[in-house]
């Protein structure tokens, strides 16, 4: 198959344990832009902690893509323009504080250049803020700060404590929103139906390249639909085990370059 699509997941997939991007799979990545493939950069982050990736790899230069907040605002790199853009429905936000009032989960949302916590703020939420790399505001009154239009919640927390209140909010909201892991301490609240693999099929007919000419690697929960829809979806070794079984291939870990094995195999000429 002649792959002409290659969407990348970042954290644990396209960067190592050291949140780097390796020579070689830099390398690899600017021989498959150079052969006319094109790439999506498909994370959950903010576009803030996307863009340096985007320039590092030329996705101005070759017609690539951010999909960021999960698929809920995706960017054309060639002209900064933001193509998609899906909003939170803000009337759930309220609620939402209100279940996780005695726990010890910190809420997360973001506007264009700011991070907004809550005041439960634990070591998980400064992760985000050094990936962003931006001011993070932190309120007694998440409702009240948080009047402006946004794309996603997260929620940072201990894992154990996250899986409890993911089975409370996927049941309360359901069918209302959409509620993953995104990391083990990390949960993503999402508009309903907004998923990396829902917002793929849109963005492949503007670029009238069919499914099963799309590639796609990814190591986690919120990776699970990109990885299912692609024509080829490649789960990293070090990645969850039930995206591992429905990945069509499982290639090397993160740290031990991965997506340049799994190009150079079945993608480079």
């Amino acid at each position: 198959m002649d792959y002409k699509l290659i969407a990348l997941d970042i954290d644990g997939t396209l960067t190592n344990s050291r949140k780097e991007i390796s020579p070689r799979t830099r390398y690899t990545l600017l021989e498959a832009q150079d052969q006319g493939k094109k790439i999506i950069l498909a994370s959950g982050r903010h576009p803030l902690g996307v863009y340096p990736i985007a320039q590092d790899l030329m996705l101005e230069r070759y017609g690539g893509y951010i999909m960021s907040f999960n698929g809920g605002k995706i960017i054309d790199c060639t002209t900064g323009k933001t193509i998609v853009s899906k909003l939170f429905p803000g009337e759930y936000l309220a609620d939402i504080v209100s279940v996780l009032k005695d726990s010890n989960i910190t809420m997360i949302t973001f506007d264009d250049k700011r991070i907004y916590a809550d005041n439960k703020v634990n070591d998980y939420t400064f992760i985000e803020k050094d990936v962003l790399k931006t001011d993070m505001i932190t309120t007694d009154d998440f409702v009240a700060a948080v009047r402006f239009p946004f794309n996603k919640i997260l929620l940072a927390g201990e894992p154990d404590e996250l899986d409890s209140y993911q089975t409370v909010l996927s049941k309360r909201y359901d069918g209302l929103l959409d509620v993953y892991k995104s990391a083990p301490y990390f949960m993503e609240i999402m508009p309903f139906g907004i998923s990396k693999g829902a917002m793929l099929p849109p963005l492949l007919d503007k670029l009238g390249i069919r499914r099963d000419e799309l590639i796609a690697f990814g190591d986690n929960y919120n990776d699970l639909t990109m990885i299912g829809y692609a024509g080829f979806g490649v789960a990293m070794d070090n990645g969850e085990a039930e995206l591992k079984k429905i990945a069509d291939y499982v290639c090397e870990s993160n740290d031990r370059d991965g997506i340049a094995e799994t190009l150079t195999k079945f993608v480079l000429k």
